[in-house]
């Protein structure tokens, strides 16, 4: 019984001699610098995806931050919006009641309160305009012919006006608003239709 091989041996004598061994059997073949050549194969692998992850991290952080400055400007730009839309309809009461009041009335000197009042009007409506302008709320009020421009325009009517080109403005009827470039209230207005 001593001559006899165990069959464990057996078996792995025949992988060997087939050349189907198993992977562990491999292994332990490979001489030290083969498994040092493996080793540095894995190693630069996994430092090629954590260099990758690294990077889209970065990128990712990138734009989050550029995304968060935007909106933090746009915040400071259009954070006084409402307010902005709330005293447009101050200065258009302002503005119908410097126009009511008839000129005829300021000039003479029959009537010295409401000169002092229209004066005072006139010179409120200015300095309300003033604070628009710093604040970067533009007036819009497109007159002259101007091409009707959706973006900035509302149109009321279409009406076929004399002396006017078709798809200009004809009459304006509430000038309209900007604040820094955008849109805040537009100009109602009629639009010049071809007779």
């Amino acid at each position: 019984m001593a001559n006899m091989a165990s069959p464990r041996f057996l078996c792995t004598a025949a992988q060997q001699k087939n050349g189907q061994g198993s992977e562990e059997d491999q292994k332990a073949e490979q001489s030290p610098a083969e498994k040092i050549l493996e080793e540095k194969c894995q190693l630069e692998e996994q430092l090629k995806q954590i260099t990758d992850k690294y990077k889209r991290a970065l990128a990712d952080t990138e734009n989050l931050r550029t995304r968060s400055q935007k909106m933090v400007e746009d915040a400071k730009l259009y954070g006084i919006q409402g307010f902005c839309k709330d005293l447009l309809e101050v200065a258009d009461i302002l503005e119908k009641a410097t126009e009511s009041v008839p000129k005829e009335e300021v000039s003479s000197q029959k009537n010295p309160h409401l000169k002092n009042l229209y004066d005072g009007l006139v010179m409120t409506e200015t300095q309300i305009q003033k604070v628009f302008i710093k604040h970067g709320l533009v007036k819009l009020n497109p007159d002259g012919g101007q091409k009707f421009n959706p973006y900035e325009h509302e149109a009321l009517f279409h009406a076929p006006v004399e002396g006017k080109e078709p798809g200009t403005v004809a009459i304006v009827t509430k000038v309209g608003y900007k604040l820094h470039g955008r849109t805040l209230r537009p100009a109602l207005v009629g639009v010049a239709k071809a007779p």
